[in-house]
């Protein structure tokens, strides 16, 4: 009896079996990486925020135009920091007797910005004897507006001066005062010269964290880096280093790719790169937020099988990143000189 036909149909099946379970196992290889609800990462309470010695490395891209996203809404709103002459045009307004709180309200504009710029009315408290945002309720015995000089967008020019001052005079008119105006060229000027330094002296750096075998899924990444301190932010693709003042901004950021994270079936997207970032001008130098940042970035790479990378690719070093503490720590000097300390109120409205 022939039993080729029989020894032909089981090397068939035998190989038949290898292609199924060559192609379960590369489907596995090729599928993201998953969230494991019991596995166990670092510890954010262990990391002690000192700059590494000696890695791998590139450099964070300084001084970039993203804002990171800006701020996230962790908590109860921020209290809008007051005028203050070092970055605002300050027009005071008098008149006699008393102004209540619900006539100023009623005399605001409808609008709190000139052009690009922030504009802001505030009121000297006949209680507390402090410039506040005027509230009902309370008396006024004068007011002040105030333009500013400059922010992210540029200098306030002549066209958002003249504003100003027709929004101004709107409202002193109709509280029965006179606003007092300084030269507008000596303020285009001053705004300039604001605009100059702040830009010379912004910083904004940026991680890439790249795949270096297995994608990424979204709750992959977001289960790493929840482990590391970060909450979800309000959009899509964000996770937050919340600050530890509600309101404020976040120390870091941690984005990826917002179509992923809003997918019908999250579990298969892949992800090949996540960015971590820091608006330094937002942070307090006390949070020791680009040392948070390198000891984050190693973190998730060591876990993730991750590359960090600046925005072109280029691999980055640990002695790098001493370099560019070393950069910060002059900047930050530079910034106090100013009387604008990173993190402060007026820090944070000038580089927004």
């Amino acid at each position: 009896m022939n039993n080729l036909p029989l020894e032909l149909a089981l090397l068939a099946a035998v190989v038949l079996a290898a292609v199924v379970a060559h192609n379960a196992w590369t489907s596995r290889r090729s599928r993201p990486k998953q969230a494991e609800p019991q596995s166990e990462g670092p510890d954010p309470s262990t990391l002690d925020f000192t700059l590494p010695a000696h890695a791998d490395g590139g450099e964070p891209a300084m001084g970039g135009t993203d804002q990171a996203g800006g701020f996230e809404a962790l908590g109860l709103p921020k209290r809008e920091p007051g005028l203050d002459p070092l970055i605002d045009v300050i027009a005071p307004i008098s008149f006699e007797g008393m102004v209540s709180g619900e006539a100023a309200l009623a005399a605001l504009p409808a609008t709190r910005r000139v052009g690009t710029k922030p504009f802001a009315l505030e009121g000297l408290s006949a209680a507390t004897g402090l410039w506040e945002v005027p509230a009902a309720g309370q008396r006024y015995s004068a007011f002040q507006a105030g333009i500013q000089l400059a922010n992210r967008v540029g200098a306030m020019n002549q066209i958002e001066f003249s504003e100003f001052v027709t929004r101004t005079r709107e409202f002193a008119d109709a509280i029965g005062g006179e606003a007092e105006f300084p030269d507008m060229l000596e303020e285009v000027a001053r705004a300039r010269e604001l605009d100059q330094f702040a830009g010379a002296h912004d910083a904004q750096l940026s991680f890439t964290l790249r795949a270096r075998k297995a994608a990424w899924s979204p709750g992959y990444v977001q289960q790493q880096a929840a482990r590391l301190g970060f909450v979800a932010g309000v959009i899509p693709g964000r996770m937050v280093v919340a600050a530890k003042t509600d309101g404020q901004p976040p120390i870091l950021v941690l984005s990826f790719d917002a179509q992923a994270a809003l997918a019908d079936e999250p579990d298969k997207a892949a992800l090949r790169q996540i960015v971590l970032s820091l608006d330094v001008p937002q942070v307090a130098q006390e949070d020791k937020p680009f040392a948070r940042m390198c000891e984050i970035a190693l973190a998730l790479a060591a876990s993730m099988e991750g590359a960090i990378t600046d925005d072109n690719g280029n691999a980055i070093r640990a002695d790098t990143m001493d370099s560019i503490h070393t950069d910060l720590l002059q900047l930050y000097e530079t910034l106090q000189s100013r009387d604008l300390p990173v993190g402060s109120d007026l820090c944070r409205r000038l580089f927004s």
